[in-house]
């Protein structure tokens, strides 16, 4: 896609969803975000934030979630799936952040992934929300809209975020996550899209085949 194919989009795209910034998943400290989009891998939003809203009043600070009882994080976070990975992960990170980071998800990309759990994906949402940094985040809704719009020809999430951050101006990468995800959620889904009611089918091949 050329350049003013892009800026084209792109202004479609904020007319659309003219949100500056706008976060599903619900928090108020910063490692409340990084506890949240762990659990929020193969799983809802708003599952995670139906679970997290009695899991914040229970663990209120990153070093309860460190001193927490592996057993009892499990039974606290079943819902989201995977529970007994999660609670590790969750457990671990906050340990390693209270040793080596005070206690608070740090901001370089490559501190971050040290951090158990913690891929490109949650990194770059840390990154965009709490530290502002432009970050693009590829989860399974930017994955399959990038796709289908010709941002992307790649299937492997780190690539897509490369070939978006080519193809996206700095400026716009927060943005553009949310838009997409929302977008995937509303009109551009897995199964059934919506292309007769897509205001971006000017851009995209996917609903013309």
């Amino acid at each position: 896609m050329d350049n003013s194919l892009i800026k084209n989009l792109l202004a479609t795209i904020d007319a659309m969803y003219p949100w500056e910034e706008k976060c599903f998943l619900e928090y108020e400290e910063p490692w409340q975000l990084l506890v949240s989009t762990i659990l929020s891998a193969q799983c809802t939003d708003d599952r995670v934030n139906r679970v997290t809203k009695p899991l914040f009043e229970k663990y209120t600070s990153v070093e309860s979630f460190a001193e927490a009882d592996l057993g009892e994080l499990e039974k606290d976070i079943y819902q989201t799936g995977m529970y007994r990975m999660k609670a590790r992960h969750i457990k671990y990170s906050c340990i390693k952040m209270i040793n080596d980071f005070n206690g608070a998800p740090p901001r370089d990309l490559g501190d971050l992934l040290t951090l158990p759990g913690v891929g490109r994906k949650t990194a770059n949402i840390i990154r965009g929300h709490i530290y502002r940094e432009p970050s693009v985040v590829v989860d399974t809704h930017v994955k399959r809209v990038s796709y289908r719009l010709g941002l992307t020809t790649n299937t492997d999430p780190d690539k897509i975020e490369f070939d978006l951050m080519s193809a996206i101006p700095e400026n716009h990468w927060i943005r553009i996550n949310q838009q997409l995800i929302t977008h995937g959620r509303l009109i551009c889904k897995a199964r059934s899209p919506k292309c007769g009611d897509c205001t971006l089918s000017a851009f995209c091949q996917y609903g013309k085949t």
